[in-house]
């Protein structure tokens, strides 16, 4: 086999492959074979049809090209592999000469991995928040605590900010109610905001019996972003009674004996969410100062699949039905074209700092451990509410093995841009992120990995990933 190269653009090649005939033998040979184990030829039992009878009946021609078909993928990829060529997807493969007796040749253009001019990558610079735990900051977490621990007593008075109500609710457009947008006896903290858009607010000063009514628009159910008629009555109002804040109240709310010992393990535990939080702000900078530093073009290839499963992915989660489609699009003020451009964007950002992060590992020669790969294994299946091992073999079955070892291989190249990064806070104090483990970077620079992850072709090299997990 001959090959040449030929590069089209920075981010694409076209590879131009010549296979003497001769060499074609054994694939014509399985052609034969796969042909004539489904040719019914009376006389002659299954799969031994003999190669000139095969020929008769379905034609050289047919039997050449099923050769040809059962190569190619091998012919291209061995051709790619001796230029050392970093395909990004699959191929455009175009057939150039296919004669009985003569040499095969075809051309295949594919995208590829682009040139990526890395920085100094030790000491990149980066301003944090300060990790100061404040009295302010306790207070708000006993409280939260003190939330949890309060009774809600029956009170006969309008309805205040915090009150709980019990609610029968009916919602209506053009005088007809309608079913998904009704309910009776729900509970629901007034001020919470999180139910129907001016609730609260109509709710306020209501007693026992009344009822609110006022407009709104819908924001789930068939009518959503349709305004409806929203009608709420009360039918009880429950005050929420907090305990007192002592000694007694610690031992029922923690294995702690006194609240100062409880106000100090909060300080202890919020200084260390904090430096968790420092080091995913890190993390995002860190990354975001490579992407804004290092330019370089993107295979268009790779940005359309990311923008394809991005849109695809608020398809999905709209059941694929255009008219919520539809709808979604105006809820959110835009035209389809609008969306797309604005994936696009999103999705030119997370093609950049995937390859980034790709040149990042190969400068930094980061190889992963199936020590390594176990546990993002077992971490990833937590998220996703599964088994370790039924996880794992659906990435398996699922061909997605590959990506999976990119996206942990990526994951490590950033935890090693952490672990050599001088990180300052606000206050021009230097940040120690060696405090955290390199377990600790690990899953937050994969938190990140989380983020940035390419959808359709994950690890650039054309395998399909599985996100029904």
């Amino acid at each position: 086999m001959k090959s040449t190269v030929e590069t089209l653009s920075p981010t694409r090649v076209r590879l131009a492959v010549e296979v003497p005939f001769a060499d074609l033998q054994p694939a014509l040979e399985a052609a034969y074979k796969r042909i004539g184990a489904n040719l019914r030829v009376p006389g002659f039992r299954p799969g031994k049809v003999p190669n000139r009878v095969i020929d008769q009946r379905v034609g050289r021609a047919a039997v050449l090209e099923e050769a040809i078909n059962g190569q190619l993928p091998s012919l291209y990829s061995d051709a790619a592999r001796e230029h050392e060529v970093k395909a990004v997807g699959q191929p455009e493969i175009d057939v150039t000469k296919l004669e009985d007796g003569a040499d095969f040749a075809f051309t295949a253009e594919v995208d590829v991995r682009p040139e990526i001019p890395l920085p100094e990558l030790d000491g990149l610079a980066v301003t944090v928040d300060t990790t100061e735990v404040t009295d302010a900051d306790i207070d708000e977490q006993v409280s939260a605590l003190r939330d949890r621990f309060a009774t809600l007593k029956g009170v006969e008075r309008p309805v205040a900010a915090g009150d709980y109500v019990s609610l029968d609710l009916t919602a209506s457009i053009d005088g007809e109610v309608l079913e998904d947008g009704s309910t009776k006896g729900l509970s629901y903290e007034v001020g919470a905001g999180n139910l129907v858009e001016g609730l609260d607010d109509a709710l306020v000063g209501k007693k026992p019996g009344e009822t609110a009514t006022f407009s709104a628009k819908l924001f789930q159910g068939e009518h959503t972003g349709e305004d409806a008629e929203i009608a709420a009555t009360v039918n009880s109002v429950k005050e929420k009674e907090l305990p007192e804040l002592d000694d007694e109240f610690a031992q029922l709310a923690s294995e702690f004996d006194t609240i100062a010992e409880l106000r100090e393990d909060l300080r202890e535990r919020l200084g260390q969410g904090k430096a968790m939080q420092q080091g995913a702000q890190a993390r995002d900078k860190v990354l975001e100062q490579l992407v804004e530093s290092v330019d370089f073009p993107l295979p268009e290839t790779a940005v359309k699949a990311e923008v394809d499963f991005r849109e695809h992915d608020i398809i999905h989660s709209l059941n694929h039905d255009d008219a919520l489609f539809e709808r979604y699009l105006g809820s959110i003020g835009k035209t389809h074209e609008e969306l797309i451009e604005e994936l696009k964007a999103d999705a030119e950002k997370s093609v950049r700092a995937q390859f980034i992060l790709d040149a990042v590992a190969e400068a930094k020669q980061v190889e992963v451990g199936d020590a390594e790969l176990t546990e993002y294994l077992i971490r990833q299946s937590a998220r996703y509410g599964m088994a370790p091992q039924e996880f794992a073999n659906q990435i398996v079955q699922g061909g997605n093995l590959p990506a999976l070892v990119a996206d942990v291989r990526r994951s490590k190249a950033l935890a090693t841009l952490l672990e050599g990064a001088n990180v300052t806070d606000a206050a021009g104090a230097t940040v120690d992120l060696s405090a955290l483990t390199p377990s600790v970077l690990n899953e937050i620079a994969e938190d990140a990995g989380e983020e940035i992850a390419l959808s359709g072709d994950h690890d650039h090299e054309g395998h399909d990933h599985d996100h029904d997990h």
